[in-house]
């Protein structure tokens, strides 16, 4: 289980994404499904896309959190974390 929680300063939204590490730039049979699992305990954000690989959640201005609960365990160094905006993202696993 990791906690998401962030902080927006601005008056816009901004994006958040949790991206599967890929070896030749695509997805396949070997890769990794680390986007899997559960999403619960949305505040101030309703915005979320997922996919086996990837997820992004919107992040609106102010405060904003959610829970992810992976299907299974996912390996150090096996997914990258990307953001927009000047958004603070704190993940607590």
């Amino acid at each position: 289980m990791a906690s998401f929680s962030f902080t927006n300063p601005s008056s816009g939204s901004a994006y958040f994404v949790m991206e599967t590490v890929t070896t030749s730039s695509f997805y396949g049979a070997g890769s990794p499904t680390n986007a899997i699992g559960t999403y619960s305990a949305f505040t101030g954000s309703s915005g979320l896309v997922t996919s086996s690989y990837i997820f992004g959640v919107v992040v609106p201005p102010g405060s904003s959190s959610f829970v992810f609960t992976p299907t299974a365990s996912i390996a150090e160094g096996a997914v990258f974390f990307r953001g927009t905006g000047n958004i603070t993202a704190t993940i607590i696993v």
